[in-house]
């Protein structure tokens, strides 16, 4: 009788314990319930249906022509296709240059003064708190090639015009230009987070043991800081690659010279082709390429111990 009742206690005892468990789990899917669906709703579906879409001829008015691999053999045949990928690669290339190392410059610089910091850290980011669209005009007089402020400043100093944006040499640079500026705000905070965590004593004891500032560059604050560097490195890499405003905005979608991946997919839908499955299909095309690279970059990256 004790052992039968025994027993049921333990039976009574697991079963509460379940319930317990699964109304605690209950309640935290309730919690992320919302999240999820936004999610689902504005990452997932658009995700899976951009590559159900690369595999149709679609133009929204009439019903869908299923095309199977004709998408994406059309792209390859496409004079753009490849120049599109090589503008896209030659941009990121640039931007690295610029816009990955000069905030990290800029960070150590501020971080440098003893006074002033945070009016230089509002500084450098107020150009982030601008919509992209209007950098990019603010961007386009400077450029104009008539009465434009750089060109005006060129004529003051008596020195030759640029044509920027409409020059095979000059274009590209401009681009990035425009985007480093806009974007470096955000980068250089991070890197200034990155510096604040960096112990004092290691700054002093490199100073003790004469150490130069690139020596304490080099051997203390590039060691600290090295997750946040290639974390930044990759956000920089996949970012720029879908570059879109910049080239879009300053010099349209025919310029051969600076056509990217991602005004060649705004071409293919909204103005040349109206066939907005293959858009998708170039768009399928970045996301394998991101997301390969990121996985290869992880796995080469990711700490040994």
């Amino acid at each position: 009788m004790a052992v039968i009742t025994a027993h049921r206690h333990r039976v009574t005892g697991k079963s509460t314990w379940l319930r317990r468990k699964v109304a605690d789990n209950l309640q935290a899917w309730a919690f992320l319930a919302a999240g999820i669906a936004c999610f689902a709703l504005f990452s997932w579906y658009p995700l899976v249906r951009g590559i159900v879409l690369s595999f149709q001829q679609v133009n929204f008015v009439t019903d869908a022509i299923w095309v199977g691999w004709d998408n994406f053999r059309a792209l390859v045949n496409d004079p753009l296709f490849f120049t599109a990928w090589g503008n896209t690669l030659e941009f990121t290339g640039l931007a690295l240059l610029f816009g990955y190392a000069v905030p990290f410059v800029v960070a150590i610089v501020i971080n440098e003064f003893r006074h002033l910091r945070g009016f230089f850290r509002i500084a450098v980011y107020m150009p982030v708190m601008l919509p992209p669209i209007v950098s990019v005009i603010l961007w386009q007089y400077f450029y104009d090639p008539g009465n434009g402020l750089f060109n005006s400043i060129l004529t003051g100093l008596h020195l030759p015009v640029s044509d920027w944006t409409q020059s095979p040499k000059m274009a590209m640079i401009s681009l990035v230009l425009v985007s480093t500026w806009a974007n470096m705000g955000g980068a250089t905070i991070m890197y200034l987070a990155g510096l604040a965590t960096i112990p004092s004593e290691l700054y002093e004891a490199a100073e003790l043991d004469g150490a130069s500032v690139w020596q304490r560059i080099r051997h203390v604050v590039l060691p600290q800081m090295r997750f946040i560097l290639l974390v930044l490195l990759l956000l920089q890499i996949v970012a720029t690659m879908q570059v879109f405003i910049e080239p879009y905005q300053l010099t349209g979608t025919t310029n051969p010279d600076t056509i990217t991946v991602m005004v060649l997919v705004y071409r293919y839908a909204f103005t040349v082709n109206n066939d907005f499955g293959l858009a998708a299909a170039m768009s399928v095309l970045l996301f394998v390429v991101l997301g390969a690279f990121s996985a290869a970059y992880l796995r080469l990256t990711r700490d040994k111990d």
